[in-house]
């Protein structure tokens, strides 16, 4: 079996892409949408210090994944508006258990699963 290779111009033009995805939470299924970042558009963040205590890098952790995911939506919702279903606004109302299933579908898309993708 042969694997199929990304070619530069496919990985490029993902960054423009919306890809779709749902979460079944509480037997309800909630649609979301993200857009891939290039490293220009990755959240600025702090140093975490080298002496930091473990729940200091939890901390850091934390919030360096959410400003990332946060990002992510927001990229979305401005190439598809009519798709926005979380935003900057939204994303720490959320449910917890919602938001940690958004964010490791988001971090862990692999051919199979749910993701889909929208071009716009």
């Amino acid at each position: 079996m042969t694997e199929e290779k990304w070619s530069i111009e496919e990985l490029i033009a993902l960054v423009e892409e919306v890809q779709t995805g749902e979460i079944t939470y509480l037997n309800k299924v909630f649609p979301f949408q993200w857009c891939e970042l290039t490293e220009a558009e990755e959240p600025k963040v702090s140093f975490l210090s080298p002496n930091a205590s473990d729940s200091q890098k939890a901390e850091w952790y934390s919030k360096v994944g959410n400003e990332r995911i946060v990002a992510m939506l927001e990229k979305a919702n401005a190439k598809n508006p009519d798709g926005a279903s979380v935003t900057s606004k939204t994303w720490h109302k959320l449910p917890a258990t919602l938001r940690y299933s958004m964010t490791s579908h988001i971090l862990n898309v692999k051919e199979g699963t749910e993701a889909n993708f929208i071009t716009g």
